[in-house]
């Protein structure tokens, strides 16, 4: 018998309705999204054994050095391979929440209100998407990896004898220091599929059909003991047999698993059951989340709901999803369109954008989701899933967003560090992100100059000003005999922090209407300008090779002084005209 707290969704269902109002604190936020392993090892005690990391076979194993040059082949991996992508997803650096406390002034610093972690629950892959357990925080990001395996060996499935780890406590001590901070958080939902680790699945693996979680998961064929072979078949996502699934019905996940979720949510929402849920997490990233049946997510979003109403709840779709978001489901979706119209406007590739179709693309965008819900969509360009924006600068003629942005998929891929003028696309593309509607989510270390393809390659260690970094070389993956420097770039942190400050600064940027000023194809010019009440800012935006004149009309500002926030400099509103100048390839914000 499982002992799961069951969700009372009758009353869940009754506390929302289809108008329920968006979640304050998500209009306009600046997020940034952190992958755990690779940020910050603040405490290199808890770094992973071989074992932690599931690793076999590699003799002499080691964390590998957090500065060291990416492409380099330590000498555990040359021992067992020369190719450097059949050895790179065994390494780990040992990244840790220690060290995320230690660098959240920094996201304070950079204007950051709101933080969205890639899985962070137990697991033994670097990426964590291979759950072993939903209701511990990863060992090794915690103090006392010991310490939490001989907690977790006392436990059974029963929720009242789940313990709180060091590693489980150290996370909850970093949400009470970020809320001090007024940054939210939020977590990874990774709730289609798990490990081959996860305690129910190893359970199923011993006890085959005699297990008591047999219905938990899709099963394809039991393993017959009476033969030395291995038949045991069950569905996987994507069919890959390292993530097993939730078996689902016609409501969704099935009973079992669907409780386990349930009391998990209620376990980082509300960790000290008391009913207040400022001393858990914020809201959730739900990955794959058109995988799972919408009936399982109505009761799921629910019952997050009635655990704290400024919940956040947001959806990994990677296309239009006005479906999603109408009020019994999810707050918002990673809004990726936005993201295809940006590369398209401002970079190139398989699309060549002018301002004019650019506009009207982002006004389709909008007319799908309300005003309000468009405030609370996440506005990303890259992200753990996608080569790192300034490599897909660097890369403008490739295919953005598919498998082939990387060396290792494409041999013509650039792996390169981005020149000066590539920089400069890549600050025209904050200033964006920064004015326009919805809320701007970094990829850690944009700010600081990273570089780099798809997976694996946009999950490198983060660059930090303290550290000293080997030079970067790239022999072992392409025929490129330069090598780049690795350094904390601190003029292009600057930039990042001046325009995502603006927003605290400015409500017409975190909720305020849009209207489009110019949208020139023949000089390459876009501008639009932002309105809350009494505040008004314009972004411009040149994104041609020249430099331009422009005059903007700028209805009921007459004899008003502006200020052009990246500059300084100032001009006033004459006859409804603001005259400015642009740089090529520039932008130009006016507060």
């Amino acid at each position: 018998m499982l002992f799961f707290i069951m969700a009372d969704l009758a009353v869940c269902q009754s506390q929302l309705s289809a108008s329920r109002p968006t979640p304050e604190w998500a209009r306009g936020a600046v997020w940034y999204q952190i992958f755990p392993e690779r940020f910050r090892n603040g405490n290199p005690r808890n770094d992973p054994t071989a074992a932690d990391a599931g690793i076999q076979n590699y003799p002499n194993w080691q964390v590998s050095p957090w500065t060291s040059d990416w492409y380099k082949l330590q000498s555990w991996e040359k021992a067992k391979s020369d190719e450097f992508y059949k050895i790179v997803f065994e390494r780990r650096y040992g990244g840790d929440f220690q060290g995320v406390i230690e660098k959240l002034d920094y996201l304070q610093e950079l204007g950051v209100t709101a933080i969205y972690f890639n899985p962070i629950f137990e697991a033994k892959s670097l990426h964590k998407y291979d759950a072993s357990s939903y209701h511990h925080i990863d060992d090794n990001f915690g103090p006392d990896p010991a310490r939490d395996k001989a907690l977790v060996a006392t436990e059974t499935e029963d929720p009242q004898t789940w313990k709180w780890t060091p590693a489980d406590s150290l996370f909850l001590g970093f949400i009470k220091e970020a809320h001090h901070r007024n940054i939210r958080v939020i977590i990874d939902g990774v709730f289609n599929h798990v490990g081959r680790d996860f305690w129910a699945f190893r359970d199923l693996i011993k006890n085959q059909q005699n297990s008591r979680y047999k219905d938990w998961f899709v099963v394809r064929k039991w393993d017959d003991p009476s033969t030395s072979q291995d038949e045991f078949d069950y569905q996987g996502w994507w069919d890959l047999r390292s993530l097993p699934v939730f078996r689902e019905d016609d409501n969704g996940i099935v009973p079992g698993p669907r409780e386990y979720i349930f009391a998990i949510t209620r376990r980082w929402m509300d960790p000290n059951g008391d009913g207040d849920p400022s001393d858990g997490v914020d809201g959730w990233r739900l990955d794959a989340s058109e995988e799972v049946s919408p009936k399982f997510w109505v009761d799921w979003c629910a019952r997050v709901r009635s655990l704290n109403p400024q919940s956040y709840i947001i959806g990994e779709i990677w296309k239009l999803a006005p479906d999603w978001l109408k009020g019994d489901l999810y707050d918002a979706v990673m809004n990726y369109p936005v993201a295809y119209a940006m590369r398209n406007l401002f970079i190139g590739g398989e699309e060549e954008w002018g301002p004019s179709r650019f506009d009207a693309e982002l006004s389709k965008i909008r007319a799908n989701y309300s005003e309000t819900t468009n405030h609370i969509m996440q506005m990303l360009i890259g992200s753990h899933d996608t080569d790192r924006l300034a490599s897909m600068i660097k890369n403008a003629g490739g295919r953005g967003y598919d498998q082939r942005a990387s060396c290792r998929d494409n041999p013509s891929y650039d792996p390169r560090q981005p020149n000066a003028e590539e920089k400069k696309t890549q600050k025209l593309i904050a200033a964006f992100m920064a004015t326009y509607v919805g809320a701007p989510m970094i990829y850690y270390g944009d700010e600081a100059g990273m570089w780099g393809g798809d997976d694996p390659d946009d999950r490198k260690p983060m660059v930090w000003p303290d550290l000293k970094y080997d030079t970067e070389t790239y022999l072992t993956v392409t025929k490129f005999t330069d090598s780049d420097p690795v350094v904390f770039e601190h003029e292009l942190f600057d930039f990042y922090k001046q325009v995502l400050r603006l927003r605290q600064r400015h409500p017409a940027l975190r909720q305020g209407t849009i209207t489009t000023l110019r949208k020139d194809d023949d000089d390459g010019v876009y501008a639009f300008r932002r309105d809350f009440e009494n505040d008004v800012v314009i972004a411009v935006f040149n994104v041609s090779a020249q430099q331009r004149k422009i005059m903007l009309n700028v209805t009921g500002a007459n004899d008003k002084l502006f200020r052009e926030a990246l500059s300084g400099k100032e001009s006033t509103v004459r006859n409804a005209v603001l005259q400015i100048e642009l740089a090529p390839r520039s932008a130009a914000i006016w507060e």
